[in-house]
Parts: C-alpha cells; structure tokens; sequence
C-alpha cells in the first residue's frame, strides 16, 4: 500500500530539506527522501553542501588557517610555539565530527517539523490518481505517492574527459576533503571556488599547489579589481596560479599523475604532482529519476527545465537549487526551496537573482552581490564608484590583516547601489549589510549615513558608500 503525502522531496540537501520543512510549516503532509548514507551505512542528509562541500571545506579551511597562523603569524602577537605539528586524523575527524553534528541536525528538524524521512532513491513511477507515484528503493524500500513533488537531487563533480575520479589520485572535492596526508605536491585543474579553497587547505599544510586555469583571466566571474587583489594575494602566498591553459593528455600511474598543457604563452608544459584535484564545475544530477518514464523535461545540459517560478514541464512537479538554471549555490537552492513551498500554499515565494551573494572562503576572503563594474561598463551604464582598503581600517590592522578593500558600484543619477564587492578579512559575514541594501534598493549615500560601530571591519563598508561621493573621513 503506497504512502500518500502533499508532498514529496526529493533530496535532503539545502534546497530539499528546506523546502520539506517549509510546507510543513504550511500545514501539509510531508515525505523527504535522500540517499546520502554515512560510513555506518546510515543516513547522512544535508546533500554535497553538508558532506563533501561548504560544510566539510570550511572545517578543514579553519583548522588550516589555525594551523598557518600558528606558523607564521602568532610571532606578531608575542606567541612562540616549539614544536609545532599537525595531526592529519584529528585534522580530518573534526571534520567528520561537524559533518555529522550537521547531519544529526537535520534529521531533528525532520522530526521537529513532522517531516517524514525516507533513506533510500527515489524515482518516478508514473503519474496516478491523486498524484505522482515516487518508488523509494536502496536501502528502503516504499511506495509513496506525492500530490506535489519537488526535485532536490542537486549536483555532481564534473569529470575531465577519460579520466574518472578514483578518488585516490585524481580527487573530486570529495577526496580532496579526506586525503590521509599532506601531498608534496598538489595539482589542481580549475581555479574557481572549490580549486582555490581546497588548493588552500593544502598548501597551508605544506603542499606545493600549482592550479591550472583554461580562463585568461582570473575568476572572471568576480569584480576584475577584486580579482587581481586576491591574485596578488594567492601568489604571495606560494599558491603558483597559471592562467590560459590548455590541459592535454594526462597519464597517472601507482603513485603519480602527470599533466600535460600547453601555457599562455603556447610552449608545452608538463606537470608531476602526487595527487590531482578536478574542479572544473558540476553537473546536475538527475540520473536516478526516471525523468523519461513520465517525460519530465531536461534541457540541452541535462538541467530539469523549470520557468520562472521553479514549475517543471509536468503538473505539481517542481524543481530548485543545482538541478536547475541558476548558480549551484547553497543559500540560493535554500530560497528556491522556501519559495516553492510557499507557492504550493497559493503564496507568492519570491526569489531575486539579482541580489545573492557570492563567497569564496579564501585567505582573503571574496565576497560580492549585484553588478561588477565591467558588466556596467559593457551594459552602457552611468554609475560611480567607491572604495575603502582596509588598511585604514584599525579593527583589520588590530587583526593582523589589512588585505584588499570594499567597492560600492552606485546608479550615477540616483545612487541606487548595483554591486558591492569585497576582498578581505571577514568579508563572507560583511556582505549580508550589502544584500539588505540592495534587497530594500537603498542608496551609497543610506549606507553612509548608518552608524557602524567602531572598531569594525564593518566600517569599511561605510567608508567605501562615503567614497562613492568622494568623502571618506578615514582615508
């Protein structure tokens, strides 16, 4: 006898959990599957962003950076270490141990929220009366029939050509967050989030990193300013970023892989290192559903198609987060989640693309919302601009860390702000004030006229909305 339910999720990572815990609050009857199992063989929810994404990178990004700070910073403070050594399998099992803090997490919401959970696949069986009947399998095992059905099955690493992930040598982020010890020397294909974070923690151990980029530019996708700061940074800091290559055949045998690629300048290269790590975007995953058993729409990239609202091809069938159009973002698949439920409910769930938030976790780190000054350039539009380098800042220079600096990008005739971008300490938590502005369609001039406490980084927000009309008062 199958299970009816409002709703059905598919997928427990940031988009689905949300979503599932979201209609509960609505009043309906809930069923969340995911597959995610841990090393015990049970359920671990949270999907990529939990166990082998924003979650798990950022333990190993902090103990890193302890570890760096420890080595070569506490000097500055009066602090001198004897003896310092770093401990891989404690290393690695915090991680673990947040991870499943994460997990357990979840699985309490699940059940605080009246949210049913199923561990196991989930696929379409076909569309009957009362909805779509969704056939769980591996470990469980049920039938379930789904009202509404959303898609959160996210997304997967996206492999080089011929060359699989063993995840021994040639790591997807996913071995690259459990290597047992510190490679000597650490290849990494892609210099985008996941390259730059990963080839950080290692390098900070002791890796030599060498990343090899197809883009000419670096992390085009970023304010160009702001990307040549953390640039300059990345390369102080002994990470070796070769830009406008054009990796060829790569060889890996028992104990190394070598890269062959032709460098910016056009004369081969070759590149030895003990382990290589392919960050060079991921693919939505959409294997398991059965999508053509019940036509369910993929485009020409293998995104389920969805309009504007996230609605599929088929009726109460929705999709959001990373296996649909959009940025393969955790916070953005979380919106997409909240919205769906809420519009399932006759409400009106609203998400705005134009204001997520960006966030590479580096040292420093890069943050941005909104427009970069060269795509106002290119849309022919009027605006000024204002920046504030944090080396005028007397909180970062309390800190020990006055890198890069905060540009607004403001409307030239109405001050409206279109973009802030950051580079620097902290600037992952700083960008928040930038979206509420954004979000309410504030002006740089309303920025500057907000009390920041002081001594705060955050000042450097109010310094830079100050620049945008040329009257700083701290630099």
């Amino acid at each position: 006898m199958a299970k009816n339910f409002d709703v059905v999720v598919i997928g427990a990572g940031p988009g689905g959990y949300i979503a599932a815990i979201r209609a509960a609050q609505l009043g309906f009857s809930v069923a969340c599957i995911d597959a995610w199992s841990n090393d015990k063989g049970g359920p671990a929810p949270g999907g990529t962003c939990t166990n082998v994404g924003c979650i798990p990178s950022k333990a190993l990004l902090q103990s890193s950076e302890h570890y760096e700070q420890a080595e070569k910073h506490f000097v500055d403070h009066g602090i001198g270490i004897k003896g310092l050594s770093m401990d891989i399998g404690q290393f690695i099992a915090r991680k673990e141990h947040i991870v499943k803090q994460n997990n357990d997490g979840i699985l309490f919401l699940f059940k605080k929220n009246k949210v049913t959970f199923f561990h196991g696949t989930a696929s379409f069986s076909g569309q009957v009366e009362g909805g779509w009947s969704i056939k769980v399998s591996e470990p469980a095992s049920e039938d379930l029939i789904g009202k509404h059905i959303i898609i959160a099955t996210g997304s997967a690493p996206r492999a080089l050509p011929n060359l699989p992930f063993d995840e021994k040598q040639v790591l997807s982020n996913d071995g690259a967050l459990a290597l047992t010890s510190v490679p000597k020397k650490l290849g990494v294909i892609g210099a985008g989030v996941i390259g730059l974070e990963l080839g950080s923690v290692w390098r900070r151990l002791g890796a030599e990193v060498t990343v090899l980029e197809a883009m000419p530019q670096f992390l085009a996708a970023a304010d160009e300013q702001v990307a040549k700061e953390a640039l300059k940074s990345f390369t102080k800091q002994g990470l070796d970023i070769q830009l406008g290559v054009k990796t060829g055949e790569i060889k890996t045998t028992s104990k190394t892989v070598t890269v062959k690629y032709t460098d910016s300048k056009g004369e081969e290269q070759s590149l030895a290192v003990d382990k290589l790590i392919v960050s060079i975007g991921r693919v939505p995953a959409t294997g398991g559903l059965n999508a053509e058993a019940v036509g369910l729409k993929l485009d020409e990239r293998g995104f389920v198609a969805v309009d504007d609202e996230c609605h599929t091809n088929l009726p109460n069938v929705w999709a959001v987060g990373d296996v649909v159009r959009g940025p393969m973002l955790a916070h953005k698949a979380e919106e997409e989640g909240v919205a769906v439920a809420e519009r399932i409910a006759g409400q009106h769930g609203h998400v705005n693309f134009n204001t997520v938030p960006w966030v590479i976790y580096t040292s420093p780190e890069i943050a941005w919302v909104g427009q970069t000054e060269q795509a106002l350039k290119a849309a022919g539009r009027e605006y000024k601009a204002g920046s504030f380098p944090f080396m005028a800042n007397g909180r970062a220079r309390a800190l020990g860390d006055t890198t890069g600096f905060v540009k607004i990008l403001a409307d030239a005739k109405t001050d409206e702000v279109l973009g802030v971008h950051m580079v620097g300490p902290q600037a992952s938590e700083m960008i928040a004030e930038a979206v509420v502005a954004m979000e309410f369609r504030a002006a740089a001039e309303d920025i500057a006229r907000i009390c920041h406490a002081h001594p705060t980084l955050s000042e450097a927000v109010k310094e830079a909305a100050l620049a945008v009309d040329k009257r700083t008062l701290n630099f």
